[in-house]
């Protein structure tokens, strides 16, 4: 066989050498001579022979062998005519198959110029409705079957041929090509790449330019064969595209390739495609993630991104170091790498719900991030996971947004709210997700709501938005709308249901502000009225965003009321009462259309009226929306409602219902103006709920003041069951029975004594649990009808309740440790003995007369109360717990008092102080209930600024929660205080009362008659009063608005200039008092860089409280030259001037740091605190100290022994004892207004109270040891937690103590070293502290000579040697107030500097 083959080539080749080229039968020769048309006939004859013949033809193989080299002649492979060429290139193809594998061409130049020539053809194939475009396709077909390209392997040029043909494949691959020619095209370029020993860089240039993104959007047809081809060739292809990106990534050689820029785009495409081709480069990935270039590491983890996020990925789970390293970019350095991990979350958390776990940690991080943009992103991307199913989001997840609710930047809360109001709607209110979902989110509601506790307008608008929009949507139907809202009252938490009420009552209030602007638009111009008008649009802006500019807005909103007739009509409907919600809707689309404009598409004036018509729209509730609200009321009442599908009992949803019905009472009283609504009302009455009853009577107080003329038959029923109910139903139903025939009925002094008489003739002590409802019915008709019932009332209170009730105990108390037991284990005794309390206090506050004797006995009574902790016979009965509640009581009916100005001024000294002690009470429930009510009346301005100084005491509670609670009321109550001299510019004679920064000298003055305060150098009791000053000092220095700081300091300085006018002979006491000053002093330079500038205003001191100023100069405490706190020097001499209102005053009243000189510019308006007129009415300022008896002063539990450098003081100094008191007969104390017994004292332990606690003593001090001035008031108990702490582990509580003392602020160190080694006890003798606080501090030795401190004598030239020695620490720039050189100091001096210790350390 080899030998007939190789004499076969032998002919053949013998053939070829002859030249005679032999044509198919029928074909004459081709050549140039013919025509074009003749040469195409031809040619196709020649394709029809090659088509059909085979390799297997061996002779004709031969014969047409010169043929073969004729059509690879340069003649055919450039003619001009593309028939031709196309028709050659189909013989040229065919012939490679045939004389396969072996081509009749050998030589390398014309085997590249045929390959060159036939892909050329090819580019034939883009046009697939061209005529000759199958014959192309036979082409492509025939090249890729038999793989002629294979042939180029061996030559030099094999890369150009298979370059050039790659890129004429994606160039010409379109949307008309099928499947069969994209398979050809595929197998043709595969069979390269799998069959040759190398792929070049230009040839996989070629393919993978296909992948990047600009590429990829123009040709997808290009895209998609690139990418069938990679997956066809991943193994072949592999090493070459890991050579590539090992050259650029790992070496840098960007040269290498013009794709080198496109390196990121590659990996993530080809990942796509097949991870496997990128099974070496991904490592290098981690490697470029630690990158010190920034864009780098950016690119790569946008890249990770992609590939850990993509739907399918396995990326994470299958390169796990991978994925750790890119967890830990979220962490990174540089913003925009953060910002990009944090994008890429939701995918991940979308599409790899398994992967939530670890995003978790990196997200609370970043959540927490210093850049707002990342902690907004974080929240985007938790919301917009769990807005696609909930169940991809963790609960840890969904509490970072919470979180987020209170970032400090509105973009962020904005989002954080509105994401979690998208997810409430989404899955409690549309239900998806089911039951499961609701209650995974049902804190969302609350947690909402809670939000409007907050001070910016911005929060509280949105929030009024989300409950609109998303909680109870307003566009739902009437009944589907008060269903909603229904179930949505009875879940809420307490601080919701608080937060929701007072939404609806700051709409309401903004609603009538805009009412009396519509009635003063509407009235004649004059100047008053415009200034009314000024007021009100002033009143309005605090109420909307961004107030400064919202002025403007307003004012042209009052401008276009009072020039557009229709759309002030419009806005007055809109405010109506009557106004319905459909109503209201279409006046505010029709006032908001009248003020667009549609060539002004950003308008901020209509951005700011839709806010403020946004606030008074009534879009939730009208009378159709009562009545609906009342007939689900009345489903739940009857079992018809759906109250167990909703999640709620039937009894917690009346009741929650009746309470929403009571807050809308307020806000909307005439929606409840229908005789159904009434009716229902009536039908609650009858229930055997107590709260359910209170609520349906509180809602006829503030809804039926029409009853008698609208709806007379419901009064005549309504009438005998509020007489039922005073007389005999529960003490709270009774209560609001009375004020409802008080606000109901004209003839009321009728019903009233129709109800007095029986109760009073039937008041039986005998039997003590049907006594409490006739004492709170007579108290409140006391309140309501004192002029009524004047003689038998104060005959009641004299003989009943204080001769028969207080002034005696009939049952023994149960003998129990516990302070304090819930409300139903009280006896009916002590509930008794309450209202008797509160039943004097309530006549009293209905009389308001100071004429009367009456107010002081009451006093008396109430302090007696506090002088016996609770026990006012002290015939030890009592239990514990019912002293507790007694002792409250007295306190709060004292508080009760205060708040009204006739009686503040006739409470002593020693009965505010007393009063103030119980804050401090050892049961945690009477120091959180007095709290509160204190808290209360300040925040009505009620009570008078000294009250504000109580919570000083609270320093040293032993409960963090209750320090907490104190502190949020200080805040809050100087918030208050601030704002109202903000917003009432004609206030400056009331400065005394409101600036918060008057309360220094009260929580001075009340500090230095501390009980605990005993020993003036006492270093414990030192620190206490320090910590006690800090923390009223700290909240009202936060801010030094035109320097307050030195306003406070030389109200401090006043203070040593002058004696405290409770005992001012007493030395003991003003040397108490001076240090106090300086410890607050000492605090007010350290923790403040202004307190050295000028005040501008000489403070105000309250003379009921200091003497007049010496003009000699300051008072020195014994005490200074030890404790060493620095002075600035002493103030100016104080000119006495009578100021306002309740407390007398030795300053000018306008005194105020924040205003130099006020002008009276602004009207107060009748809605800015009405309430507080009485408050603010000016008084004589009359020193009350003098009128003080005995049994007036407050008495400590017990008896410390006398000391003797009090014997000679003449100054009445109450005893710290527990009064005994006598027998007394109740006629002569409030008829002859005698006092009360003389007490007998016990011993009582002179030592200081344990760090942290504010403890009473136990044991009488040794006799040459220091004693109390005789307390000025009952010894203060131990304060303890409540009782549900007690029993959990008291270490833990200790130890979160002493972690807390730990990381609190050192007292501050301001002593220079060296300057104090040289001062000794023998060189301080005749300093005061003033002086000295000046020579530590540095001073020039001029300036102090100027000051009414100067030294005088061998003083002075002391004091110059003292400063020759700081002058080298001045000039060196070291700060005395820096905490500096400390060290050694008390072993330096010990004999100046007995105190200084603590201070220092």
């Amino acid at each position: 066989l080899c030998s007939v083959c190789s004499g076969s080539m032998a002919h053949s080749k013998s053939r070829a050498a002859d030249g005679k080229i032999t044509y198919p039968p029928g074909v004459k020769e081709i050549s140039s001579n013919i025509s074009k048309e003749e040469m195409v006939r031809r040619l196709k004859m020649v394709v029809k022979t090659f088509m059909d013949m085979d390799q297997d033809s061996e002779e004709e193989k031969e014969l047409y062998l010169n043929l073969a080299l004729h059509l690879a002649s340069d003649f055919f492979l450039k003619h001009p005519d593309k028939d031709v060429r196309l028709l050659v290139a189909c013989c040229l193809a065919d012939i490679f198959r045939i004389y396969a594998p072996e081509a009749p061409y050998t030589s390398p130049d014309k085997l590249k110029d045929i390959f060159m020539f036939i892909t050329r053809q090819l580019k034939g194939l883009e046009d697939t409705k061209s005529a000759q475009f199958n014959r192309y396709f036979y082409l492509l077909e025939n090249i890729a079957w038999v793989k002629s390209y294979n042939i180029c392997f061996e030559l030099e040029d094999s890369n150009e041929i298979f370059t050039q043909l790659y890129r004429t494949l994606f160039q010409v691959i379109n949307n008309g090509h099928n499947q069969k020619v994209h398979m050809h095209m595929v197998d043709l370029m595969s069979s390269i790449v799998c069959e040759g020993d190398s792929v070049s860089q230009e040839l996989l240039d070629t393919v993978l330019v296909n992948l990047v993104p600009a590429h990829k959007n123009l040709n997808k047809q290009a895209y998609d064969l690139a990418k069938a081809l990679l997956k066809r060739t991943a193994q072949a292809i592999e090493p070459y595209i890991t050579n590539f990106f090992n050259l650029v990534l790992m070496l840098g050689k960007t040269s290498v390739s013009d794709l080198s820029e496109h390196v990121f785009d590659l990996i993530l495409e080809l990942y796509n495609i097949d991870s496997h081709l990128l099974l070496s480069v991904l490592p290098q990935l981690e490697f470029k993630l630690k990158s010190n270039d920034n864009d780098e590491r950016l690119q790569v983890v946008k890249l990770l991104a992609k590939m850990f996020g993509a739907k399918d990925s396995e990326l994470a789970a299958q390169n796990k170091p991978l994925w750790q390293c890119y967890l830990g970019r979220f962490n990174d350095i540089h913003v925009p790498i953060r910002l990009e991990c944090v994008k890429f979350a939701s995918h991940c958390l979308m599409n790899h719900p398994d992967l939530a776990k670890d995003l978790t940690e990196f997200l609370k991080v970043r959540s927490h991030d210093p850049e707002e943009a990342i902690r907004h992103d974080v929240i985007v991307s938790i919301v917009t996971a769990a807005k696609k199913d909930l169940t991809l989001v963790n609960d840890a997840l969904l509490n970072f947004v919470k979180e987020r609710t209170l970032d400090k930047r509105w973009r962020v809360r904005k989002e954080a709210m509105m994401g979690l109001a998208q997810i409430y709607k989404k899955y409690s209110l549309q239900g998806e997700g089911g039951k499961e979902a609701a209650n995974q989110i049902s804190w969302i509601k609350d947690k909402l709501l809670h939000i409007y506790y907050q001070n910016s307008i911005d929060d509280r608008l949105l929030v009024e938005r989300i409950f609109a929009q998303y909680m109870v949507p307003h566009n739902l139907e009437t009944t589907e709308r008060m269903k909603c809202l229904y179930y949505l009252y009875a879940t809420l938490d307490t601080n919701a249901v608080k937060a929701l009420n007072e939404m609806w009552k700051c709409q309401n209030m903004l609603r009538h502000h805009v009412k009396d602007l519509l009635d003063l638009v509407k009235q004649p111009k004059s100047d008053a009225g415009s200034k009314a008008v000024f007021a009100k649009v002033m009143v309005i802006t605090r109420n909307l965003p961004d107030p400064g500019k919202a002025q403007d807005f307003v004012k042209k909103l009052a401008q276009v009321l009072d020039d557009d007739e229709r759309i002030r009509n419009q806005l007055e409907t809109l405010v109506s009462p009557a106004c319905s919600c459909k109503q209201a809707q279409v006046c505010v689309r029709d006032i908001t259309k009248k003020l667009g404009s549609p060539k002004q598409p950003s308008n901020p004036f209509l951005e700011m009226v839709k806010f403020l018509l946004e606030r008074i729209a009534p879009v939730h509730i009208d009378t159709e929306s009562i009545s609906a609200l009342v007939k689900q009321v009345n489903k739940s009442i009857d079992g018809t409602a759906e109250d167990d599908e909703e999640g709620v009992p039937t009894e917690q949803a009346i009741r929650a219902g009746l309470e929403l019905l009571k807050v809308l009472s307020f806000t909307h009283p005439v929606s409840f103006h229908s005789a159904e609504t009434f009716e229902s009302l009536l039908g609650c009455l009858k229930m055997d709920d107590e709260k359910v009853a209170e609520a349906a009577l509180q809602i006829f107080k503030n809804t039926g003041s029409k009853m008698e003329e609208s709806f007379p038959h419901i009064k005549s029923v309504l009438l005998p069951v509020l007489q039922i109910k005073a007389k005999r139903g529960p003490p709270r139903q009774a209560k609001y029975a009375i004020h409802c025939i008080h606000a109901m009925f004209t003839h009321r002094d009728t019903h009233f004594a129709q109800i007095f008489e029986p109760l009073h003739k039937g008041l039986d002590l005998e039997d003590l649990d049907q006594l409490i409802t006739p004492l709170t019915t007579l108290g409140h008709l006391a309140l309501l009808a004192p002029e009524q019932f004047a003689a038998p009332l104060k005959s009641l209170v004299a003989n009943f309740i204080v001769k028969d009730l207080l002034m005696s105990d009939r049952i023994p108390g149960k003998k129990t440790t516990k302070l304090w037991v819930p409300d139903d284990e009280v006896s009916s005794e002590t509930l008794a003995k309450i209202q008797g309390i509160k039943l004097m206090v309530r006549w009293l506050l209905g009389v308001k007369n100071t004429l009367s004797k009456s107010g002081n006995s009451t006093l008396r009574m109430l302090t007696a109360i506090l002088h016996s902790d609770g026990d006012l016979t002290e015939q030890g009965k009592m239990g514990k717990p019912d002293m507790s509640r007694l002792r409250l009581a007295a306190a709060c009916a004292l508080l009760k008092l205060a708040q009204e100005p006739c009686y503040h001024e006739i409470i002593t000294l020693e009965q505010y102080q007393l009063c103030a002690l119980v804050i401090n009470d050892e049961c945690y429930q009477v120091r959180q209930g007095f709290a509160q009510k204190l808290h209360k009346g300040l925040c009505r301005l009620r009570l008078p600024l000294e009250y504000l100084a109580v919570f000083a005491l609270c320093a040293k509670d032993p409960v963090k929660e209750r320090r907490a609670h104190a502190r949020q009321c200080l805040v809050k109550n100087i918030t208050i205080r601030r704002e109202y001299l903000k917003q009432h510019a004609a206030v400056s004679e009331k400065l005394f009362s409101l600036l918060p920064e008057y309360v220094v000298p009260y929580a001075i003055h009340l500090l230095v008659h501390d009980p605990d305060y005993i020993k003036v150098q006492d270093i414990e009791q030192l620190k206490d009063i320090k910590e006690s000053l800090w923390f009223i000092l700290e909240i009202i220095m936060s801010k030094n608005e035109n320097n307050s700081h030195a306003f406070i300091r030389k109200m401090v300085e006043n203070i040593k200039q002058t004696k405290d006018a409770q005992a001012p002979t007493d030395a003991k006491i003003n040397e108490k008092l001076y240090t106090v000053c300086d410890v607050a002093m000492n605090i007010i330079i350290s923790k403040s860089t202004t307190y050295s500038l000028e005040s501008p205003k000489d403070p105000v001191l309250p003379t009921r409280y200091f003497t007049k100023p010496d003009k000699v100069g300051p008072k020195a405490a014994n005490v200074l030259g030890a404790v060493n706190k620095p002075l600035a020097s002493a103030g100016k001499p104080i000119q006495s001037k009578a100021s306002r209102m309740e407390t007398a005053s030795n300053e000018d009243s306008t005194s105020n740091p924040s205003s130099p000189q006020r002008t009276k510019t602004r009207h107060d308006s009748a809605e800015d605190h009405s309430e507080n007129e009485d408050l603010m009415k000016k008084g004589d300022f009359v020193d009350n100290t003098a009128f003080l008896q005995d049994s007036d002063k407050p008495r400590g539990r017990k008896r410390g022994a006398a000391s003797s450098n009090l014997d000679d003081n003449p100054s009445p100094k109450p005893k710290r004892g527990r009064k005994k008191v006598a027998a007394v007969d109740p006629e002569d104390q409030w008829g002859e207004e005698s006092r009360l017994g003389d007490a007998q004292t016990e011993d009582e332990q002179n030592s200081p109270p344990k760090k942290g606690r504010r403890g009473r003593s136990t044991k009488a001090a040794p006799a040459n040891q220091e004693t109390p001035a005789k307390g000025r008031g009952r010894g203060r108990k131990k304060a303890t937690p409540p009782p549900e702490e007690e029993d959990e582990g008291g270490e833990e509580e200790e130890e979160e103590e002493e972690e807390e003392e730990e990381n609190m602020e050192p007292f501050p160190q301001y002593f220079v070293e060296a300057p104090l080694a040289a001062v000794t006890a023998s060189s301080l003798i005749g300093y005061d502290a003033t002086s000295l606080a000046h020579l530590y501090l540095g001073i020039s030795p001029i300036l102090l000579c100027r000051s009414s401190q100067a030294l005088s004598g061998w003083m002075g030239s002391v004091a110059a040697q003292l400063f020759s020695g700081l002058s080298r620490y001045v000039r060196s720039g070291s700060s005395p107030i820096s905490g500096g050189a400390t060290q050694r100091h008390s072993e330096i001096c010990p004999e100046a500097t007995p105190g200084l210790s603590w201070l220092c350390a």
